[in-house]
């Protein structure tokens, strides 16, 4: 048994700070008299990148954060989370680095994809299952960003005001119940809140997360956030990642000897850290966990519960196999599957099943044929061929022909010693005529088909930022004229300014011979005319939702309004796929037969739904979002800074809550989504404690559905919600039966902070309900 205060007394001033900071990107460095090995880090909200972003070495890809919030079920996320703690243990990680529970505040935010959800009861026990099953697993979890980091303009400096009762009641909640819950770690946000950097300010980190929640893990900084040396240290800040333009190692040595930091602050963040380390491993080996997770099995259940069936006209959904002979797929995201979002929450999946790969599987006797229709993609989709990369000595295949990393290279090379690297393959192109090829990424290229060189240069000019550099790659565009069933040899190479081998991105983009941009949304509406179903994907691009900026504009990129407009019109039976991480506009919801929202569905997306279309699996989710009829309609939505501040002026008016003081009717209320069976709400008993709600499945099929409960005051002051979400549960009935669910009601949901929280005696109505707009059930209750 390891006693923390005997180990921290043999350690020097120096060894303590040096457990303090980052060594490299991804982990901390080990102390061997003590018997601590290097605690690693890694990326991963949706899978375990580990300490390079290596396609050698490929991660589970699971559905987006948002998609995995659709479910509404709190174990699916502690399957999800288990699953990546056993990733994580396959790779060597001891800390990774989610969830993120920040707020959707504004749809417009550029990485909603990453979070759970707008309300912060949803998003708090969604992320309690998920750390609860990571850390089974004996790995940690940093929940974040700690706090107000709900959108990414100016993220790095921009100041968040948030009043005292928003930031108890809507903004912190999440992270308290998840330090309740026995989080590990919290990460810090990049911006200030308040008037004070987060990595140094002292109110939220000290004060409340360890004072007042008596949180016992580690505070880590987002990478480079932490920019003080004394500050940060007294600011409630353990650990200060990277080592890049990292503030402590010898500087923090300084501030403590000069007495600017106290050696007993020093002492607590150390005791902090070797508490993570006993507890993931680090001192002495966990034991094996037996019974492992399929990881395609896991991928494929989260991503089916996810799928939210906003409309199914005329029983359009599902699909009868034996009724179908032909069937069109329409759209570029139907055969280049978005299957995760831009930055932090990449990494390289296994495989990947495209929309139309998977229902051409399930579809074996039906002929399925694709047309493009409309392309959002500003740059070229990575080539599908079997492909080389040579990096030094090392060599490996890829497909599609992309490579990317940050930290650890491939192959255990080091990155001082790599100055390139090499993509070789050779295509056969099924069509002849013009083919389109790309070269995108940062560093100097050299492109070369049939040994001519057709592009040579560096994309990004000199000084462009590591940021930048990953966060907005350049494309440089040839085009060749290739004959059909003849090989072409491809070679492009890569030179790395030496050191600098830690970040690569490099994708070799590819299109073949297509009509232009009108010929291909007539060809998509001839198709769709002479087949009995449509099933169009439609989506955003890399470009539109990542981290490190935000989205300008709710509208789908690209001509994809027109192209599903010209299917519908073509064919009535036009099912639209929304492959989307956050809400879009649809104008042309009315005039479709049913719309499935997929969100960012994981490795097995195609797979996934074909199982939905086909009524193999009932589509399980309800919105965690509100999703607009038009952008002007939402309560909150602009993001710029005004003279470097963003003011959350709504209060506690987030949200739903916000849609009900506005008055305007979404397109889609929080909550929403269809099954394929119908559910009879029979009666309700409520207490000061929970309610009780018996329901039926009165339809033909077995069902699942998620019962939510909403609280209403019946006083008008204080100021408070229409209506708020007070719990919530899944029940799953055969045809016929009758189940009853127990959901609690804590003090918490009766309660409004006021200088603590206070619980607000008077009559309630709480209403059992299949989302926001359809309550079924009401009952009275009297609080005390």
């Amino acid at each position: 048994m390891i006693e923390i205060t005997d180990v921290i007394k043999r350690l020097s001033l120096e060894e303590k700070v040096s457990l303090l900071a980052g060594q490299d990107f991804w982990s901390l460095p080990a102390i061997e008299r003590i018997g601590l090995r290097s605690l690693v880090m890694s990326d991963g909200p949706i899978g375990v990148r580990g300490t390079g972003w290596a396609p050698d070495d490929p991660s589970i890809a699971l559905p987006s954060p948002t998609a995995l919030a659709a479910a509404w079920d709190p174990e699916l996320a502690e399957t999800a989370g288990r699953l990546l703690g056993q990733e994580a243990r396959r790779k060597g990680v001891h800390v990774l680095l989610g969830p993120t529970v920040n707020l959707q505040r504004t749809p417009l935010g550029g990485r909603h994809f990453e979070c759970y959800s707008e309300d912060p009861l949803l998003s708090g026990e969604v992320a309690e299952g998920f750390v609860r099953g990571v850390q089974a697993y004996g790995v940690g979890t940093t929940v974040k960003h700690l706090v107000g980091n709900d959108f990414e303009t100016d993220r790095m400096e921009v100041d968040v005001r948030i009043g005292e009762r928003a930031l108890r009641e809507i903004y912190l909640a999440p992270f308290e119940r998840v330090v309740e819950a026995g989080g590990w770690g919290v990460m810090s946000a990049y911006n200030g809140v308040n008037g004070s950097p987060m990595a140094s300010n002292g109110r939220l980190q000290d004060e409340i997360l360890k004072g007042e929640w008596g949180f016992d893990g580690v505070v880590v900084s987002d990478w480079r956030a932490a920019r003080s040396t004394v500050g940060a240290a007294l600011g409630g800040l353990d650990i200060a990642m990277p080592q890049l333009e990292n503030p402590w190692g010898a500087a923090l040595v300084s501030a403590v000897r000069s007495g600017e930091v106290p050696e007993e602050v020093i002492d607590d963040k150390v005791g902090r850290v070797l508490r993570l380390a006993v507890r993931v491993g680090a001192f002495d080996d966990l034991p094996e966990i037996s019974g492992g997770l399929d990881g395609d099995r896991v991928a494929h259940e989260v991503a089916a519960r996810s799928f939210v069936l906003a409309r199914n006209e005329n029983f359009t959904l599902p699909l009868e196999p034996a009724a179908l002979t032909r069937v069109a797929v329409i759209g570029a995201l139907a055969m280049d599957a978005r299957v995760l979002g831009g930055g932090s929450a990449q990494v390289s999946p296994p495989h990947t099943i495209s929309p139309m790969e998977g229902l051409a599987r399930a579809l074996s006797g039906v002929d399925v044929e694709y047309a493009i229709g409309a392309d959002p993609r500003p740059f070229l989709p990575a080539l599908h061929n079997p492909t080389e990369v040579v990096i030094g000595e090392h060599t490996f295949t890829v497909d599609p022909a992309a490579v990317r990393w940050i930290g650890s290279l491939p192959g255990g090379l080091d990155k001082d010693v790599v100055e390139g690297l090499r993509l070789i393959t050779t295509y056969t192109p099924g069509v002849g005529g013009e083919h389109t090829f790309a070269v995108s990424g940062f560093g100097t290229f050299r492109l070369s088909i049939n040994d001519k060189i057709l592009y040579e240069g560096t994309l990004h000019p000199p000084g462009t930022g590591r940021a930048d550099l990953l966060l907005s790659p350049r494309e440089q565009r040839v085009a060749v004229e290739l004959t059909a069933g003849v090989p072409a040899r491809i070679v492009l190479e890569q030179t790395i300014a030496r050191g600098a081998g830690h970040s690569v991105a490099t994708t070799l983009g590819h299109r073949p011979p297509a009509p232009d941009e009108d010929g291909m949304i007539e060809e998509a509406a001839a198709l769709a005319a002479e087949s009995d179903v449509a099933v169009v994907v439609v989506g955003t691009t890399e470009q539109v939702e990542s981290e490190g900026f935000d989205r300008t504009s709710l509208a789908l990129p690209g001509r994809q309004d027109e192209l599903v407009a010209r299917v519908a019109a073509a064919n009535p039976r036009t099912i639209v796929v929304v492959n989307a991480g956050s809400p879009v506009l649809m104008p042309w919801s009315s005039s479709v037969a049913a719309i499935l929202l997929t969100w960012f569905p994981g490795q097995e997306a195609g797979a996934a739904l074909a199982d939905v279309l086909l009524g193999v699996t009932e589509p399980g989710g309800r919105l965690p979002t509100t999703w607009p009829r038009a952008e002007a309609d939402c309560p909150v939505l602009a993001i710029e800074p005004v003279d470097g501040v963003v003011a959350y002026d709504e209060g506690i008016f987030v949200g739903y809550r916000g849609w009900l003081r506005s008055g305007k009717t979404p397109l889609y209320a929080f909550g929403h989504g269809l099954g394929y069976t119908t559910w009879h709400y029979e009666e309700m008993a409520v207490t000061a404690t929970e309610a009780v709600v018996t329901l039926t499945n009165a339809g033909a099929r077995a069902g699942r559905e998620v019962v939510q409960v909403y609280v209403s005051a019946h006083a008008s002051a204080p100021e408070r919600p229409a209506r708020w979400l007070a719990g919530f549960a899944n029940v799953e009935a055969h045809p016929g039966e009758t189940v009853t669910v127990r959901i609690p009601l804590p003090p918490r949901r009766f309660q409004i902070w006021d200088g603590g929280w206070q619980t607000i005696a008077g009559e309630y109505t709480v209403a059992a309900a299949h989302a926001l707009d359809d309550l079924r059930l009401e009952a009275p209750l009297t609080i005390s």
